[in-house]
């Protein structure tokens, strides 16, 4: 073969490759653009929902797992050039193939369903009324949602639920068990998850002490909680809980009603909430025997720590003057003067 003919089969074999490369990376320019244009043959229609764990890389496995975008790397890449200081919103997002990568981008910006992380302070003292509300004003979830998440013990998987013995008229089981804290949770978040964080709150703030009160008292957790809701609603923030605990801890050991107004209180809102004449008098501790049915509220660490390491004392009285000063008292007489002595509410 003459070197003239060697030299022109070099020199197709360079324009073939050449004309391969350009078909190959007009037909790549095209799949790029068509995926990025949102020029797809698949219809494909996806809810996405971007966690506040979920990296961006994640986001894009997403997308293309489900039909909506080709090629997770493109997209990538596309978003580091147009939008490098992107910032993802927690939330839903009702998505479909014929959108484009733009489209995609600013969607990703205005959830259908917003998951935002909103900070939200429970109080210690606060009934499952007034979380419920707090949930609904934050745009958690709905109140009626969270109080019939509320109601039966059974839908949680915790040990310190398993042991509590609830009685028929036991109007919401979780409360007392909702601990008070500040909690980061997410907009539009299922109920049950709510109540679910907080007793696993709570789950980590059960001490030995605790433990070792219960048994020695022969009083169950649940029995010590609702104990320490009625001290959390006396008490005001007033310092002086260990003396209310011991009232009502002598009177229990002497078989007296505990005779407090404020499982009264619950007790209406019991009512006003559609609950059962039965259900709201098994709450008033000047009806029933000992405790009421459950816990009135969700007390803090503090006043179930104050029930276990109460004062001892003699008092069997107590009430708060005008200026929210307790007085305590020992015989019934005592109380009748201290009320004389101090004008009281």
């Amino acid at each position: 073969m003459s070197k003239s003919k060697s030299r022109a089969g070099v020199a197709l074999i360079i324009v073939l490759v050449l004309v391969l490369l350009g078909i190959g990376a007009y037909v790549g320019y095209t799949y790029v653009q068509s995926d990025v244009n949102g020029n797809r043959n698949n219809k494909s229609e996806y809810n996405l929902v971007i966690e506040k764990d979920d990296f961006a890389y994640q986001i894009g496995e997403k997308l293309k797992s489900n039909g909506i975008i080709k090629n997770d790397t493109v997209w990538n890449w596309w978003m580091d050039k147009h939008y490098p200081k992107f910032s993802y919103i927690n939330g839903e997002y009702k998505m479909n193939s014929s959108m484009s990568y733009e489209e995609i981008a600013k969607k990703l910006q205005n959830p259908d369903i917003s998951h935002k992380s909103v900070s939200v302070c429970i109080p210690e003292g606060y009934t499952v009324f007034d979380i419920a509300d707090t949930m609904e004003k934050n745009n958690i979830c709905k109140k009626s949602d969270f109080l019939d998440a509320c109601k039966n013990k059974n839908d949680y998987d915790y040990d310190f639920l398993k042991d509590a013995y609830m009685g028929e008229n036991v109007a919401y089981q979780l409360e007392g068990f909702l601990f008070p804290a500040t909690y980061d949770l997410a907009e539009n978040s299922k109920a049950s998850d709510v109540v679910a964080t907080m007793l696993e709150t709570f789950d980590g703030k059960i001490t030995d002490e605790w433990k070792n009160y219960c048994d020695k008292n022969d009083m169950s957790l649940y029995e010590l909680v609702t104990l320490a809701s009625v001290v959390e609603k006396e008490t005001l923030g007033d310092g002086v809980a260990e003396n209310i605990a011991s009232v009502f801890i002598n009177r229990l050991n002497i078989g007296q009603q505990l005779q407090s107004d404020v499982t009264i209180f619950y007790g209406n809102k019991l009512r006003e909430n559609g609950f059962s004449d039965k259900v709201v008098e098994s709450y008033n501790t000047y009806k029933c025997k000992a405790l009421p049915s459950g816990p009135i509220c969700n007390p803090g660490v503090d006043n179930i720590n104050a029930v276990v390491e109460h004062n001892d004392t003699q008092y069997y009285y107590f009430f708060s003057d005008l200026k929210n000063k307790f007085h305590f008292a020992k015989t019934y007489s005592e109380f009748e003067s201290l009320k004389q002595k101090y004008p009281w509410k």
